[in-house]
Formats: C-alpha cells, sequence, structure tokens
C-alpha cells in the first residue's frame, strides 16, 4: 500500500510538471541559421535552413529544445555563379559535411542554467556528421523569439580538410577549426 500511495504520489507530480512545460514548434521558414568560415586569405559566410525543431518553455523559462537542421540546404551567400556552386559543392562533400550520407544535423538541449534576465547558459549536444559532441552557448530568449552565436570546433566532427592543428605545413591555405554559428528562433 506505500509503494502504491509513493506511485500515485510521483505520478501526480510527474503531471503537474508536463502540465505546465509547453512545446513550442518553431518557424522553419522564419528561423534562421547564418555562418562564418575564416581561413588565413579571408573568409566564406553562408546560411543552413532548419528542418524541424521545438523547445519548450515552462511559462516564459526555457527548459529544452530539439532543432534538426537540413544540411542539403548549406549554401554561401558571399559568392554567385561558378564560385558560389564550387564552394557549395566542396562543402557538401565528404570532406566537409557530407551531406549524402548525413542529410541533417542535430542539436538537443541537455541542461540549461540562467545566466541573467533571459538569457540561458545552455549545454547541449550537437551531432553533426554522426558525430555528437557537446556544445556550450547563452541563449536571449525574447518573447516569442530566442538568439545565439556560438563557435563550432569542425575537427570535432571529423571535418579535418586543410586544418592546421592537424596538418601543420598547410601555410596560407589553412582553415581555421571554428566556425561561427548565428541562431535566430521564430516559434
Amino acid at each position: 500500500m506505500k509503494n502504491l500511495k509513493s506511485l500515485a504520489i510521483a505520478l501526480f507530480l510527474a503531471a503537474g510538471v508536463s502540465v505546465n512545460a509547453q512545446t513550442k514548434k518553431i518557424d522553419v521558414k522564419a528561423s534562421t541559421i547564418n555562418w562564418v568560415g575564416k581561413k588565413v586569405t579571408g573568409q566564406h559566410s553562408g546560411t543552413v535552413n532548419f528542418k524541424d525543431g521545438a523547445v519548450v518553455l515552462k511559462g516564459t523559462k526555457l527548459v529544452g529544445g530539439t532543432f534538426t537542421v537540413d544540411m542539403t540546404s548549406l549554401t554561401a551567400t558571399d559568392l554567385t555563379g561558378e564560385y558560389q556552386g564550387k564552394l557549395n559543392g566542396h562543402l557538401k562533400a565528404d570532406d566537409f559535411f557530407g551531406t549524402d550520407k548525413f542529410p541533417t544535423s542535430t542539436l538537443v538541449i541537455k541542461k540549461i542554467g540562467s545566466k541573467a534576465k533571459n538569457v540561458y547558459a545552455v549545454t547541449a549536444d550537437l551531432t553533426i556528421k554522426g558525430i555528437t559532441k557537446p556544445v556550450n552557448f547563452d541563449l536571449a530568449v525574447n518573447g516569442n523569439t530566442a538568439t545565439t552565436t556560438f563557435k563550432v570546433d569542425r575537427t570535432k566532427y571529423d571535418i579535418k580538410y586543410n586544418s592546421a592543428s592537424i596538418f601543420s605545413a598547410i601555410g596560407d591555405k589553412a582553415i581555421d577549426d571554428e566556425f561561427e554559428l548565428a541562431v535566430a528562433l521564430k516559434f
């Protein structure tokens, strides 16, 4: 009887938590991901699109989220024509993101801490090319929007092409190991 009573209390408390949490799907058309990749001789920038995603809120407080990115939508926006096509093809090839084998990447929020009013310190699992590694970033939530900027070390996801940390004699052909993502969510 005591175990039954404990189970009933646990179920009641769990139900109360789930009732208070609200999952809000992101608007994939209005949400954006902009990227910047730097190299010794300059940089390239572009976009990649969300496939789907959602944030989980308890009242106005962020408590979770899961996002899927359509890696096949990866495109450079700083180039046009033939040069854009060449760069896009190279970024989608196996020595970068291998989008034929890995058409999506995911980010799953694992831990959230409050940093300031409406700003959260987030730890998430980022999966690129089937490899999952933790990433940390600050996420600002304001109404039905959230924004963040953070860097990703591509070498942790087996993207080693022209990495100076791996190929020390690469010289001016080196590409930075980290690329930057600027994310704006609408939900």
